[in-house]
């Protein structure tokens, strides 16, 4: 009862391949060489230097990109607006000739 039970490995189905023999090769110590020089630290990345030209090529790159996208946004925003109150329009509209209709009845 308090015995583990282990469970009997199955017998293989279809082909079964012998296991590859892995012969065992021998370590040879290499000839004893000296440490390596030490070697300045060099980045792997290259520096980059800028320039008075290229700084105030990138700060201008940056508000034309800024200037670009804020104008798309508002763009959007001013094409919702103007979407809600057309509709808010038509609905008002609507509601009055519905409403006058009613009256007539």
């Amino acid at each position: 009862m308090f015995r583990p039970k282990i469970p009997t490995m199955p017998t293989p189905t279809g082909q079964v391949t012998p296991p590859v023999v892995v012969e065992p090769t021998t370590v040879v110590p290499a000839a004893q060489t000296p440490p390596p020089a030490p070697v300045a630290a060099a980045s792997s990345r290259p520096m980059v230097q800028f320039t008075p030209g290229t700084a105030l090529a990138l700060v201008g790159g940056g508000t034309a990109v800024v200037l670009v996208v804020g104008a798309v946004l508002v763009s959007m925003l001013l094409a919702v607006a103007i979407t809600g109150a057309s509709v808010a329009v038509c609905a008002v509209v609507l509601r009055s000739l519905l409403a006058s209709e009613m009256k007539r009845r």
